[in-house]
């Protein structure tokens, strides 16, 4: 150590080793030697003062030095601190970061973040530094909620600025009955936050406002737990520390408003692709059907190509509800579900659910009702689905008016053939078959011919239903005498006159007589049939049978008298066959015993009689005609044809048994023999 004399050189050395320690940063320590070496060494009052004088400046510069070493190191840590911010973090990293650095920056204990929540209170987000409580009780946590108003914390959320106490436990301003600003503000009090403050410890507390422009959206919270009195620069660090950590929580909320929104705008665009390639797939479906209807396809391609692609089953009815194609079947179908729907699509004008994964679409050309598609998906319609389903109806109204116009256009050409056909006498056969195979008509083929009465109301609905009918079965269709004539193909003449009968009456809303005969094979017997058929309707009015329909065979014995050919044997076949029949192969006498029963006036016993055998046979025999002809065979309509076939059986007995073989011829005489 210099030592300093009672002269003056001795008090410029000592001024010298002040500029020295200065220069060489030494602490204060030996400041503080050096001064109590120079009182011993006797140093006069002038140098003295003079070196107490530079020991105090040395003091300053030494603060200064310290204050500015710990504000470039705040400021660094500021630095770096914003610098990590940059970094790609979410909320809850970037508030760790923050909480990390506070306790860092300040030396605190601990450091924690609140987040205003709904209905004014906070929630604690991010705590760094607490210890772990084994005591019951709220902990310091993430989780925690904290009440409107309370503590450090309501006074930040309150007057937007710092807030700072040396030891909170001993500070009444934040006891439940103490006041923040002498009566303007009485802190709420929570219980749990309470606690959980009281648990950790803590004394020194200071919060600061984590804003988001004017609006305080948070508290950053340095605590110790010690007494600890916080200078102002300090503050004004873990407030530069929290202007950051608003930034960061707003730069982390405009990162997860823009994920969110991307992830949004993500799922728009699938949605959109999805949509995109469905609405791709309805154009494509229902071009493909289109060019089924352009290239000739019928309903049940139709129905096919709707069904493939909706992954149902679907079903084309016409207006009163019967099927004119079908692409699979739908069995338990309730009709009463179907035909509510069907109401209720046509009146909408799009499709409409009939019950579990059953839709009715209706087909409609303007305001005119051409029926309806009944589907059936399993899995279900999606809107897309809808939306195919309503052009696949379109797509068969499309289909049903081109029929009808060319059904319509080719109605003169089509309405002559049959003139000629029925003509008396008919035209020259070779030539009607040629123009019958033009118009897709084959007259070799098993046909029947139908008559059709409106009785009443307008006739041109039904003649426009009737070309429509005509050409979807391959058949012909004329107007004469105020009936509708259709040559039909099949071999059920009864069956073909209740389907015109069932399709046309609902379509007038009034009746319809219908009559048909047939089955015929060739050209030729088309005016027969007609011929027949008009005899048929003419004994149906006349029998009181208007508005029914019936074939020639339906009429019994009378039909047997209407007929041209007078089918004797199918008309026996009809009324006895089965009991001729059984009689045939077990060698009994059932039709005797039917002559006998008839004969002796339906009396068992008088029959028994005649046969010389008992009642009970008599019985036992009429049993068993009762299960070959049906219950009811002794009522009067049938009773009337049995003893007419019995009669015309008998007959034809008695003519086989008259009837004379023919002699064979005998054999040539031989020539005599040359005499010898």
């Amino acid at each position: 150590m210099t030592t300093h004399g009672a002269d003056g050189t001795g008090g410029a050395d000592a001024l010298l080793t002040v500029l020295e320690l200065l220069a060489g940063q030494a602490p204060p320590a030996r400041f503080d030697a050096l001064l109590d070496g120079a009182r011993r060494d006797g140093l006069d009052d002038d140098g003295l003062d003079r070196l107490e004088r530079a020991v105090a400046l040395a003091g300053r510069v030494h603060a200064e030095r310290a204050h500015a070493a710990r504000r470039e190191a705040g400021l660094t840590a500021l630095a770096d601190t914003a610098r990590d911010l940059t970094l790609s973090y979410d909320l809850d990293g970037l508030l760790r970061v923050i909480t990390r650095r506070a306790r860092r920056l300040l030396g605190l204990d601990l450091a924690y973040i609140t987040l205003s929540g709904p209905h004014g209170a906070s929630y604690v987000h991010t705590t760094e530094g607490t210890r772990a409580s084994r005591a019951e009780g709220p902990r310091l946590a993430p989780g925690l909620r904290i009440a409107e108003g309370y503590g450090l914390g309501g006074a930040v959320q309150l007057h937007g600025e710092p807030v700072w106490t040396p030891d909170y436990l001993a500070d009444e301003r934040f006891a439940p009955s103490g006041s923040l600003d002498a009566g303007v503000h009485a802190p709420a009090f929570d219980e749990a936050a309470e606690s959980a403050l009281r648990a950790e410890g803590l004394h020194a507390i200071v919060a600061v406002p984590l804003r988001s422009g004017d609006t305080v959206v948070g508290t950053l919270f340095g605590a110790d737990r010690r007494v600890r009195h916080h200078t102002s620069e300090e503050i004004g660090l873990l407030a530069a520390l929290a202007d950051l950590a608003s930034l960061a929580v707003e730069k982390a909320g405009l990162l997860d408003r823009t994920r969110a929104e991307l992830t949004e705008l993500e799922r728009d665009s699938a949605r959109a692709r999805t949509r995109l390639a469905r609405v791709r797939h309805i154009s494509e479906t229902h071009g493909r059907i289109m060019n089924l209807v352009l290239a000739g396809g019928d309903l049940c391609n139709v129905a096919k190509a709707a069904a493939d692609a909706l992954d149902a089953t679907v079903l084309v009815r016409d207006p009163g509800g019967r099927c004119l194609a079908a692409a699979g079947d739908i069995p338990g179908l309730d009709e009463e579900a179907v035909a509510k729907a069907s109401l209720d699509a046509h009146a909408r004008r799009r499709p409409i659910p009939a019950g579990d994964d059953t839709w009715v679409a209706p087909v409609i050309a303007g305001s005119e009702d051409l029926g309806g598609l009944v589907v059936h998906a399993a899995t279900g319609l999606t809107g897309e689905d809808e939306r195919l389903l309503e052009l696949a109806a379109q797509a068969v109204a499309f289909l049903l008016l081109m029929r009808r116009s060319t059904a319509v256009a080719e109605g003169p050409v089509r309405d002559e053939l049959l003139d000629d056909l029925i003509a008396d006498p008919p035209h020259a056969p070779q030539q009607i078959a040629q123009r019958a195979r033009r118009l897709g008509v084959d007259l070799r083929r098993p046909h029947v011919l139908v008559l059709a009465r409106p009785e009443g109301g307008e006739q041109g609905r039904a003649v426009v239903w009737a070309s429509s009918y005509a050409y979807r079965l391959s058949g012909l269709k004329t107007v004469q005498g105020g009936c509708i004539v259709l040559l039909l193909p099949g071999v059920d003449a009864s069956a073909a006159a209740k389907a015109v009968a069932a399709e046309l009456s609902p379509l007038l809303g009034h009746p319809v007589s219908v009559a048909s005969a047939g089955p015929g094979w060739s050209p030729d017997g088309v005016g027969r049939m007609h011929r027949e058929a008009g005899r048929c309707l003419d004994a149906m009015s006349a029998l009181g049978g208007t508005g029914s329909a019936a074939s020639v065979q339906d009429l019994g014995f009378l039909g047997l008298l209407l007929s041209d050919d007078n089918d004797v044997d199918g008309f026996v076949e009809a009324a006895i066959g089965p009991v001729l029949d059984y009689d045939a192969e077990r060698f009994t006498d059932l039709t005797r015993t039917l002559e006998a029963y008839f004969a002796s006036g339906g009396s068992p016993t008088n029959a028994a009689e005649a046969l010389h055998v008992h009642p009970n046979t008599v019985s036992r025999r009429l049993e068993r005609i009762g299960e070959l002809l049906g219950p009811e065979w002794q009522k009067p309509g049938q009773v009337l044809e049995v003893q007419l076939a019995l009669r015309l059986q008998r007959t034809r007995e008695v003519l086989a048994r008259g009837r004379v073989a023919p002699e064979r011829p005998r054999p040539p005489a031989a020539p005599p023999e040359p005499a010898p």
